[in-house]
């Protein structure tokens, strides 16, 4: 009998996916292993194999739509069965109703609506079966599928005109985590400003010689080396909590989270094992995570099991900031533009390059005299890059 091939679990305790793209269509055949599908689900795309060879009797869900592991995604007539075959001739062999204008349509074939109408469904993305028609005899209207088209819904509300556009991808699962993090830490945020000269000469003596083996160095390995030493001396902010059994966990690994912006919404790769990680190996893997993050290559894997994470706001423009903390993580740094600022320095009034730090932490997990503590260390290490040398790991 016909295999229906549900959504399985792509593990890391994903729930749902949203439909990106069928590869396949309605009677192809496909081999067992072959990606039939492209599902988005928290913040990465995965391809989904067919686990069965045979013929696709049947696609259940639409581009777009959000289902959940375990629903029917499709229905496979396997390879040596006549299931699609038989089904066919029960069809043809039915008798026909007739009616006085002609042969009533089978139950598949009943939507009623000329070829114009269904090329106009097409290009708006509208499900005819949806769809309730109000010509003659129930037949559908160009008009019908307009008022069902995600574009009628450009419409107004009491002040005037609006657009409504629906919660999918990536923004979708930004919104679900943000949500959750904030329902679920208590949150407080800590500033402060650091003297970055010393760092700014430094990687503007070394920045040339990366170039031209086609890396891009950012001040961003400098913060995560500065991370990793700051959390080593203030582990309570490398955990998570337990909320079922009412524990904070302590992480013994130290996997760094770094906010990458894409055309699609913010995603978060992950760096595993900074420690072990020179500034120019770091800068060649964020360079290859964040181009992965923006062509949508990168995988769930890598966007997994951060204890830490950093998000860089300064780029864009920005200063200081309340950065919401990356859920299950219990603390985030955000760093802002870097300027140039009379700063006091041996007694005298110089300019120097300064750059604004904000750190979100939760209250519940750590007090705000260990976090500041926290952002004090990381101060110190990005003000005098040379201890990031020095201290051992």
């Amino acid at each position: 009998m016909p295999f229906d091939f549900v959504l399985p679990d792509l593990g890391e305790g994903t729930t749902e996916g949203e439909i990106r793209k069928w590869v396949i269509k309605e009677g192809d055949a496909v081999e067992e292993h072959q990606t039939v599908l492209e599902i988005e689900t928290d913040k990465a795309v995965v391809e989904v194999p067919s686990p069965k060879k045979g013929k696709v009797v049947k696609i259940h869900r639409e581009v777009g739509e959000i289902v959940k592991v375990g629903e029917v995604l499709m229905t496979i007539a396997l390879e040596g069965e006549a299931a699609a075959k038989e089904e066919k001739s029960k069809r043809e062999e039915r008798p026909k109703s007739v009616s006085v204008v002609g042969v009533l349509p089978d139950k598949e074939e009943e939507i009623l609506a000329t070829p114009a109408v269904r090329a106009l469904a097409k290009d708006l993305g509208v499900n005819l079966e949806s769809v309730k028609g109000s010509g003659p005899g129930g037949s559908i209207t160009k008009e019908d599928v307009m008022k069902a088209s995600p574009q009628e819904k450009k419409a107004e509300d009491q002040y005037g005109p609006v657009e409504r556009i629906p919660l999918r991808g990536v923004r979708r699962t930004i919104a679900k985590n943000l949500i959750l993090s904030q329902k679920t830490t208590a949150f407080v945020t800590g500033m402060e400003e650091a003297d970055i000269t010393e760092l700014w000469n430094l990687r503007e003596k070394e920045k040339k010689g990366l170039q031209e083996k086609g890396v891009h160095l950012t001040f961003m390995p400098f913060f995560i080396k500065a991370v990793y030493h700051a959390l080593t001396d203030h582990p309570m902010l490398n955990a998570s909590v337990d909320e079922e059994r009412e524990e904070i966990v302590i992480k013994k690994y130290f996997n760094i989270g770094v906010a990458v912006d894409t055309p699609d919404g913010l995603m978060v790769p992950v760096i595993r094992e900074a420690v072990r990680k020179t500034i120019h190996e770091l800068a060649v893997e964020l360079q290859d995570l964040s181009q992965k993050a923006r062509d949508r290559k990168i995988k769930l894997e890598e966007m997994r099991g951060s204890t830490f994470t950093i998000t860089n706001y300064g780029h864009f423009g920005g200063t200081f900031a309340t950065p919401i903390i990356n859920y299950p993580d219990v603390a985030i740094l955000g760093t802002g533009k870097i300027s140039e600022k009379p700063w006091v320095k041996d007694n005298q009034i110089v300019i120097r390059r300064i750059l604004p730090l904000s750190l979100t932490f939760d209250h519940r997990v750590t007090d705000g005299v260990e976090a500041t503590k926290f952002l004090t260390r990381i101060v110190n290490y990005i003000e005098d890059p040379a201890l990031l040398f020095i201290e051992s790991a």
